[in-house]
């Protein structure tokens, strides 16, 4: 388990951090969020033992991350940073030998991963011969050659196409399924809603936004109504609690303050002609982050 309790960090007068708290447990898939600035790379590398808070506290299962505890935990920065002069299998047994790992198993592992991403011919290629999409890739492998139980994820679909970017999914899910923790920071806020169960969004080194998702959603109580038929737009906006109305090219689009709204945009429609299409669905994880920092860059 992974554990930060009230952490503050501070750089100067400057404080980076305030009084973060979350805790991740075995086969969790935790989002941070936020902004550029935020406090996202400061609470990472808290996490990875690389920074002290200056108040509170980090622990993995209990203790102070560690020398004794890098062996179990996998990082890839956001920030390309691969040895670009030797090989794709130099570099893997450099990076494997810091992990404590014997050659044989690294080579054995990096063969399979080289075969799960199709791209075994580049195992004695010099990684600047490689393309970026490729360069990324030996960079996820590098963050998981030790089979990590806690892998840190910062950015990791930065300019990957969609193909590309389902093979890091599904290996994400892989490593949940065998238990490990992850976290991972991303502005493509659609995936993160795709499959992270919890997230914690940062502004200016504050939590506005954290707990399950599902509940994040819920507690915001706004909600998206998607309409195709005959209706009249102006008479959908004079509804008490509707606060938006937009039709675009294929239906037209209700926003309502919370979800008893929507029985009140119901008993319209349901008298309206040519209906054929009315979905509620509570608002994406994209909308409430824009409302949250939004907000918090209001009241500055």
């Amino acid at each position: 388990m992974l554990e930060v309790k009230n952490a503050k960090m501070m750089y100067g007068d400057l404080v980076a951090v305030h009084d973060l708290s979350f805790t991740i447990k075995p086969g969790d898939i935790f989002g941070l969020l936020g902004t550029n600035g935020a406090g996202k790379t400061t609470t990472f590398r808290m996490i990875m033992g690389l920074l002290d808070p200056s108040v509170g506290s980090v622990t993995y299962n209990g203790e102070k991350v560690g020398y004794h505890t890098v062996n179990e935990i996998g990082y890839m920065i956001e920030e390309r940073s691969l040895l670009t002069k030797i090989t794709v299998k130099e570099l893997m047994l450099f990076f494997g030998r810091l992990k404590d790992m014997e050659p044989k198993t690294i080579l054995q592992r990096l063969d399979y991963w080289l075969e799960r991403f199709g791209i075994t011919e580049y195992r004695d290629k010099k990684i600047k011969e490689l393309s970026k999409g490729n360069q990324q890739k030996i960079q996820f492998i590098s963050a998981i050659i030790n089979n990590p139980r806690l892998l840190v994820l910062d950015e990791p679909f930065s300019g990957l196409d969609p193909i590309n970017m389902k093979m890091f999914v599904d290996v994400i899910y892989d490593f949940q399924k065998q238990g490990a923790m992850v976290v991972f920071s991303s502005h493509q806020l659609d995936h993160v809603e795709s499959f992270c169960e919890e997230v914690i969004v940062l502004e200016k080194g504050r939590a506005v936004i954290e707990g399950r998702l599902d509940k994040v959603k819920k507690d915001f109580k706004k909600q998206t109504i998607h309409i195709i038929g005959d209706v009249d737009l102006d008479r959908l906006a004079s509804i008490e609690g509707v606060y938006h109305v937009e039709k675009n090219a294929k239906e037209v689009i209700v926003k309502i303050e919370n979800e008893a709204v929507a029985k009140d945009v119901f008993d319209y429609v349901k008298a309206c002609d040519n209906i054929t299409k009315f979905d509620v669905e509570q608002a994406s994880l994209s909308e409430i982050f824009i409302a949250k920092v939004g907000r918090s860059h209001e009241e500055v």
